[in-house]
């Protein structure tokens, strides 16, 4: 039975081999070896039943070795280490800005071990960094140097950070693969099509547009199209919005007066009636920004925005 799992890259829970036995090991830092080297991870107690459903998942990750209960002396050393990682990424940074290089760099670790030095970077092309490795070479020398290739969405999730619903980033804390997102799933739910409204933190359209989708889509069944003519208990009139959530419609009569009805309080009917439904938009929301075809094309963009490289 699994007893200790640590919480590993994009919060990932890993299961621990060789702490079974040992008793009060949760919420300390420990070192483990990873297939990247020795890294300082903190434990956590599982569940019982949790256990159980880490052992009979065939998704759960391989388990990591645990070495020792992080010491004094260790705590030290892996202060010391956070440090070296900040100055490292900078001097890499430097040398990327020497060699001109379209990359932005975003992470650097350094094992426990100083055996291997991690730098992440997102690019929106293929980068020729083999001039770049060379003076790396030269400034971390008897390490193994790793450059990472990552997407925007990758970004996000190594970086954590609290969502606009004032949540943590799903892709930091639970989701493990993007689905691929368009403009489109907004618009079927009624969302403005706004960049600061439908994108996150990464610069691409929000994961959880996805989530409620389904939803939406069974809740239009048997909705009058926007624009239809349709009979009211208050008379004719065109619907002008669908309010999928409340399963109702708005009905904007001839007199410019707009109402709410239930989908069972409204019938389409074949008639023309002169109605203008340009009307604002009704939301909670402030009005709509300004949004061409590029910005929209550069929110759905999901080409290399995760590659799985963290």
């Amino acid at each position: 039975m699994i007893k200790y799992a640590v919480k590993y890259l994009k919060n990932t829970f890993v299961p621990l081999n060789g702490a079974n036995e040992l008793d009060n090991l949760d919420g300390k830092l420990i070192l483990v070896r990873t297939d990247k080297g020795e890294e300082v991870l903190k434990a956590f107690l599982v569940n019982t039943e949790i256990g159980k459903l880490f052992e009979n998942s065939k998704k759960t990750p391989p388990a990591f070795e645990f070495l020792r209960v992080m010491t004094q002396e260790d705590m030290m050393i892996y202060e010391e280490i956070k440090k070296e990682e900040v100055t490292s990424f900078f001097k890499c940074k430097e040398l990327v800005k020497k060699h001109n290089l379209s990359m932005n760099l975003v992470q650097c670790r350094l094992t426990f071990d100083r055996r291997k030095i991690s730098f992440y970077y997102t690019a929106p092309e293929r980068v020729d960094f083999r001039e770049l490795l060379k003076d790396l070479t030269q400034v971390f020398k008897r390490m193994r140097i790793d450059l990472r290739h990552i997407g925007v969405r990758d970004e996000s999730s190594i970086m954590d950070g609290t969502g606009i619903c004032g949540k943590p980033f799903c892709c930091s804390s639970y989701l493990r693969k993007f689905e691929s997102i368009n403009a489109k799933l907004a618009k079927d739910q009624g969302m403005p099509i706004a960049p600061s409204k439908i994108s996150g933190t990464c610069g691409r359209l929000l994961c959880c547009l996805t989530y409620e989708y389904s939803n939406y889509i069974e809740a239009a069944k048997g909705m009058p199209p926007i624009g239809s003519t349709v009979m009211t208990p208050a008379g004719l009139g065109k619907v002008c919005m669908i309010q999928f959530l409340n399963n109702a419609v708005s009905v904007k009569f001839e007199d410019g007066k707009i109402k709410d009805f239930g989908k069972s309080d409204v019938e389409m009917v074949d008639a023309n009636i002169n109605v203008d439904i340009n009307v604002p938009r009704i939301t909670n929301y402030a009005p709509d920004e300004k949004v061409d075809a590029r910005q929209l094309r550069q929110l759905e963009d999901d080409r290399n925005s995760s590659t799985g490289n963290v």
